[in-house]
């Protein structure tokens, strides 16, 4: 069966209210990230039907326990995939754009858990922390943090998500490397900056 596509003609569905009860703080549209500037043109979250699905499940979960889901990142196209492995290439954090990563097949999203209030749960390091301390199973952080680590992965693998074992915040589709690689040009509406030196990636 086709998979069902969007108004940009892929198969992403936008993450938005009121469909989606969850949060925002996408941080590659700001400068408040590891490349310290803003790497898209504006704040978007998109993600594949299938992975829009088990994040559906996910959100019930969480809400059924008094908490809400934050998203980071989504959907990230492969020219901003080039952008954060040209600052900073280490696989063990990053996907080289080469392979492709799960985020610019959209099946893929960053996200913590916060309170009723809309206050973060403690996980023990911030987004996209490069060390070992972010890894699934540290014991290095405090042991609220491990907790609340526990439970987002709880809520994400029940919901029928996969995890990365080196980063607490990304959950991914199983077999994500089926889904196709989606470049920022198919969008109708592009997320990188217009004009951005950013939006090709480098020459072979």
């Amino acid at each position: 069966m086709a998979q069902p596509t969007s108004e940009t003609g892929t198969p992403l569905a936008e993450i938005t209210a009121p469909r989606f009860d969850i949060d925002f703080e996408i941080a590659y549209a700001g400068d408040d990230n590891f490349t310290g500037a803003p790497v898209y043109g504006r704040p978007a979250c998109y993600l594949h039907h299938d992975a829009a699905a088990a994040l559906l499940r996910a959100i019930e979960l969480a809400g059924e326990i008094g908490l809400r889901l934050l998203i980071f990142d989504g959907f990230r196209p492969t020219e901003a995939q080039w952008v954060l492995w040209n600052h900073t290439p280490d696989p063990d954090f990053l996907a080289d754009p080469r392979r492709g990563s799960p985020h610019s097949r959209g099946v893929a999203v960053d996200l913590t858990l916060v309170d009723e209030k809309g206050a973060r749960l403690e996980m023990g390091t911030g987004f996209d922390d490069f060390t070992p301390r972010a890894h699934h199973g540290n014991r290095d952080i405090p042991s609220r943090a491990q907790v609340n680590r526990h439970i987002l992965l709880g809520l994400m693998t029940t919901a029928g998500w996969d995890f990365y074992r080196n980063e607490w915040w990304h959950y991914q589709m199983f077999d994500s490397r089926r889904y196709p690689l989606i470049s920022d040009r198919q969008l109708e509406r592009p997320m990188m900056p217009p004009g951005g030196k950013n939006r090709q990636p480098p020459n072979p």
